[in-house]
């Protein structure tokens, strides 16, 4: 039997989405009681016959509908795209209709985190709306309190609505300390949430 995990579920296209989404999986997995399970979602184009590769050529597989309903506890991760999620997630999550109508995702914890190419690129805006179809589900929303030091110390991405990165113009800033270690924060707390609400359900 498999070990229960938390979905880090995420778009990225220059790599700093994914940056933090790999520092999420440290926190989950510094916890101790969850695996770390990284996914992503395939681009989506105007032009219907264009096709992916089922596998992606690197990085994180493509999520299934089967990982998301099968996890303890989601960590959503996305570019901003003016103030919103990037279309490839939310086209994602418009296909999780079925996972709704059953109540599979009611009760579990979830967090958002995301990137920017500007420091007021629409962090804030991105990271309440991504938390919009999470609430729909019936998750339980978590942030990251402001206990955590680097919030009140950052200078570049972090905010109590979630981790964030600010990827510069050319997308290829690495994450600073802050939000590295904002990220780290917010998958141990997951991991703590979905050990406390297990039992549950």
């Amino acid at each position: 039997m498999s070990r229960p995990y938390v979905l880090i579920l995420y778009y990225s296209r220059s790599g700093g989405t994914a940056n933090l989404a790999r520092h999420v999986a440290r926190g989950v997995q510094a916890a101790g009681d969850f695996d770390a399970r990284l996914r992503t979602v395939p681009p989506v184009a105007a032009a219907t016959e264009q096709t992916v590769p089922p596998i992606p050529e690197d990085g994180a597989v493509y999520c299934t509908k089967e990982d998301l309903a099968g996890c303890s506890a989601l960590a959503l991760g996305s570019p901003t795209r003016f103030g919103n999620m990037a279309a490839p997630l939310k086209f994602f999550l418009d296909g999780t209709v079925d996972l709704w109508l059953s109540h599979r995702l009611e009760g579990r914890p979830a967090g958002v985190f995301c990137s920017t190419g500007s420091l007021h690129g629409g962090q804030e805006t991105t990271l309440l709306t991504m938390m919009m179809p999470l609430l729909h589900h019936g998750m339980v929303l978590t942030g990251l309190p402001y206990r955590e030091q680097w919030l009140h110390d950052t200078t570049s991405g972090g905010t109590p609505y979630g981790p964030s990165h600010v990827s510069g113009a050319d997308g290829r800033a690495a994450l600073t300390e802050a939000e590295q270690k904002l990220a780290e924060a917010l998958g141990r707390r997951l991991a703590y949430l979905a050990g406390r609400l297990e039992p549950a359900r």
